[in-house]
This record gives structure tokens, C-alpha cells and sequence, in this order.
């Protein structure tokens, strides 16, 4: 070949070959960017954005929480150190410092586990044994035979800064480090003490039962009384409510911990109650292999629940099932209440109406609850008392207008079938809704509920729960009473 020619194709080549390499880096660039901001793991986008809100799940009331020898060991899954749940999960709220700490018992492959670990995406334990001196009034606990310090919060609700900024922190000190004398005990105990806190949401009746309830059951039943209860956070009035359960688990008075001014002195201790799930229990996981049914069997024996089925024929001498509906006085009311009590006698339903709050006595209303077949209310804390009904009874939740089946599934439809409890959805239609009197008829909160969702939890929360009453088209009503009824043992 001339030179002439072979010096005009080099170029060629050489730019051919510019264009092929900068489009396939194009296409590499494009494939990372796709995988990192376009892919779609739950299968939808809806289902993407419904992952994100599941975590932002606050059950809202028209009253604002108060803020204020020879047990199984738990068998959990494999843990991970709250060190290194730091890095991938920026919500968590626990910090560690030091270096590495004392292994604390194994796991069932045999691995050490460290003093503090994460049972869940919700739920932190730290778990120690030997010299241990609580100082709740420094926030302070002291372990022998650990090296580092471990910050924890007894609160399982780890995913919700917004709750754990509620949430006491305490320090587990090596016991004698230099510079930090350890206090002599004034109080010494023969049995494991066990930590948690009703802070965070506490004091709302559904995060009672899913942040704190439910897991201090999971966590501490099989040490069939001989533990001592160890709150911080104390509210008097929500531990006087809750004191008949406490008493299925321990034989013992809680202990203010925060407040009571003492240096409490134990064999072991045990911080942190572990989540499964909303409102239950994972069989599969918790020590004994209970389930939310062993947990219901608790909350019977402790209210003095007699009635342990449902049936059409009702428990109260009149031949006919109870209704009972769950009354609101804030957002989310009934507006025809009325109407639907009368609807639901000529169907056949001895009928009771009954508005639960904050201050309700807890003992009177499991006692109402246990008495009905039937019981039903829009969405919200009021139908947590659903743990209380019988076997065989029918739950039906009133879905507000909005797109929030997914949000009504999570708290109340799937713990349902776990209890025991037939469960029925009523989805309330546009024209049920008081929504329609409040905004334009092509207003994007009627008209696209998902695009208010993308929004966020604040946005649904404002525009679906917050400002929407509903009068319930009565013919719809008796013939969701009569499916109920049908379901009936």
C-alpha cells in the first residue's frame, strides 16, 4: 500500500475505533445509572413507594401520645453487631464506640455474638451476664468483662427517628474502667432484669401493642415470672393501665428506672424487646415457638376474658350477635353513626356504640370488646382492640378513600388471620367521603390519590386521614352486616 493511502485510513481507524469505545461506555454508564435510580425491586413502582411508607406507618389518634434459672434462650435469626447495621441502616439510632467488644453467648451456628446486636430492622438487644450495676438516674450500666462501651435504645421502633428522639438513651460501661468509678449497689437482685421504654409513640394505643406489648411478650415469657421489669420512660398512668399484663410476665413490681435513685445490681441483663411484625409474632423465631394466639391467651387471663368464641346466637342472653362500633370524635367519624346502628338492629345485631381513648379504663372495654361477635370502625388506633375478641369473631375496617389498602393490610388485615379473627375490608367510595364537600371535583386529591402518596407520609396523612369523615351508604352497610353475620361460627 502507498504511504499516502495507509496515512489517510490510520485516522480512520483510529476514529472508528473512538466512536465504538465511547458508545459502549455510554451504554455501561447508562446500565449503572438504570440499575441504580430505575430499578423497580418490588416488581412496581407503587409497590417501591408502598416499602418507603411502610417504614413512615404512624397509627394517628385524635389525641396526641404522651411523650414524656433455666429460660430458653430466644432463638433469633442470624444477628448483625449494631456496628455494622450503622453503615447500611443510616435510621438506626444506636451508636458503639470503642473497640471491639465482649462476645456474649453463641448463636445456633456456633458464632459469638457481640453484647449488642440488631434482631430486626426494628429492634435492637443487648444481652450480658456477670457484675451488673444499673445507674438509670446517670443513664448508665455497668458490665463486667466487656471492653467498649455500647449505646442503646430499649424502644422497638428503630426505623422512625421521629419515635426514637423520644427514646432515653442508656451506656453499657466496662465495669472499673479507668476514670469512671462504678457505684456501689444500694439495691441487689437474684434474678435477670429486663430494660424497655414506653416512650416513642407509647401511649397510642396500636404502638402500645406493636412497639412494646407484643415484643415484651416475645422477649420474656419464657422466664415464666422471674424477671424484673426495668422502664424508662415511665408514665404512671400507662403502666397502671397495663399492669394486669405485666403481671403475666413477672412477679415482680416494674421499676422506674430513670427516676427511682437507686443502683439496682443483677446477675444479667437483658435491654430491648424484639419486633416480628405489626401487632404479632413469628412463631418460627420466638422462644417456645408462641404465637399472637399464646399472646391473646396473656391479655385474656390478665382481663378476666371469659369468652373465648364467637357465635351468631351472641354471648348475652338475647339470641342475637353483637355489633360493636368503634366511635371517633375527631378525623375519620362516622357521620351518619346513627343510621348505621339502626341499620345494623333491623339486620339482626344487638348493637353497642363505644369511643375508646387515651384514658379509657383498659379492663372495662377488653370486656366490652370480648362480649361482641362483630366489630367494626375506620381505620385507626381504635380497632387495635380487635386482640380482645373471640376466636371466630369478624373484624371489618372501614378503608378510608385514598389509595390505603396497603396501609390498613400492614396494621390491621394481616395480623387478623393470625388471631384468630375473621377480618372483612369496607373501601369507602369517593361519594362516601367528606372529602368531596372540601375540595374542586378535579382536584388531584380526589382525582390521583398515588400522586399524593409520592409525596409522602405528611401529604397522605394531611390530605386522607387528618380531613376525612365518611357517611356510609347504608344499603352497602347491611349487605357488608349480612356477609359478617354469614361468616359467624
Amino acid at each position: 500500500m502507498k504511504p499516502s493511502m495507509r496515512s489517510r485510513q490510520e485516522p480512520r481507524r483510529l476514529s472508528n475505533g473512538v466512536i465504538i469505545g465511547a458508545m459502549l461506555l455510554s451504554l455501561c454508564v447508562l446500565s449503572i445509572v438504570k440499575a441504580r435510580y430505575c430499578a423497580t425491586p418490588f416488581g412496581k413502582a407503587e409497590d417501591q413507594l408502598q416499602e418507603q411508607m411502610n417504614a413512615s406507618i404512624r397509627m394517628e389518634t385524635d389525641e396526641s401520645p404522651a411523650r414524656t434459672p433455666g429460660e430458653e434462650e430466644e432463638d433469633e435469626p442470624e444477628e448483625v453487631p449494631s456496628t455494622a447495621l450503622a453503615v447500611t441502616t443510616p435510621a438506626a439510632v444506636s451508636t458503639t464506640t470503642g473497640g471491639k467488644g465482649r462476645k456474649a453467648g453463641k448463636d445456633r451456628k456456633g458464632k459469638a455474638k457481640p453484647t449488642c446486636y440488631m434482631t430486626s430492622k426494628r429492634s435492637e438487644r443487648c444481652d450480658a451476664s456477670g457484675d451488673i450495676r444499673v445507674d438509670g438516674n446517670r443513664s448508665t450500666i455497668y458490665v463486667s468483662g466487656i471492653d467498649r462501651e455500647w449505646r442503646t435504645k430499649p424502644y422497638a421502633r428503630y426505623h422512625d427517628p421521629v419515635a426514637m428522639a423520644h427514646v432515653r438513651e442508656y451506656t453499657l460501661k466496662p465495669l472499673g474502667a479507668a476514670g469512671d468509678a462504678a457505684p456501689a449497689c444500694t439495691k441487689n437482685h437474684s434474678v435477670p432484669g429486663f430494660m424497655f421504654s414506653n416512650g416513642g409513640f407509647s401511649g397510642n394505643l396500636y404502638h402500645d401493642y406493636t412497639d412494646v406489648l407484643v415484643p415484651l411478650f416475645i422477649s420474656t415469657h419464657q422466664f415464666k415470672g422471674r424477671v424484673k421489669f426495668l422502664l424508662s420512660g415511665m408514665k404512671p398512668w400507662w403502666v397502671a393501665k397495663f399492669t394486669p399484663f405485666f403481671q403475666q410476665l413477672t412477679r415482680y413490681d416494674v421499676i422506674d428506672v430513670d427516676n427511682d435513685q437507686e443502683v439496682h445490681c443483677f446477675p444479667r441483663i437483658l435491654i430491648g424487646a424484639t419486633f416480628h411484625k405489626d401487632m404479632g409474632v413469628d412463631p418460627r423465631r420466638s422462644p417456645g415457638h408462641v404465637s399472637v394466639v399464646d399472646f391473646k391467651c396473656a391479655l385474656r387471663r390478665a382481663f378476666g376474658l371469659e369468652r373465648e368464641a364467637a357465635s351468631r346466637g351472641g354471648a348475652t342472653g338475647t339470641g342475637k350477635p353483637r355489633l360493636l362500633i368503634i366511635s371517633r370524635r375527631g378525623s375519620r367519624r362516622f357521620l351518619n353513626e346513627r343510621e348505621m346502628a339502626r341499620v345494623a338492629a333491623e339486620a339482626g345485631f344487638e348493637v353497642r356504640v363505644a369511643e375508646p381513648d387515651q384514658h379509657t379504663d383498659m379492663a372495662t372495654f377488653a370486656k366490652l370488646v370480648n362480649s361482641a361477635d362483630v366489630m367494626i370502625g375506620v381505620h385507626g388506633a381504635g380497632l387495635t382492640n380487635m386482640v380482645f375478641l373471640p376466636r371466630g369473631a369478624v373484624l371489618i375496617q372501614v378503608v378510608p378513600f385514598g389509595g390505603l389498602e396497603w396501609l390498613t393490610s400492614v396494621t390491621f388485615k394481616d395480623p387478623a388471620g393470625d388471631m384468630e379473627v375473621n377480618y372483612m375490608d369496607y373501601n369507602v367510595k369517593l361519594e362516601e367521603s367528606s372529602l368531596i364537600d372540601q375540595y374542586p371535583k378535579n382536584h388531584q386529591v380526589l382525582t390521583d390519590p398515588y400522586a399524593v402518596h409520592k409525596q409522602g407520609w405528611d401529604a397522605l396523612k394531611t390530605a386522607y386521614l387528618d380531613k376525612q369523615n365518611i357517611r356510609v351508604d347504608l344499603d352497602r352497610f347491611k349487605a357488608t352486616l349480612q356477609e359478617a353475620m354469614s361468616r359467624l361460627p
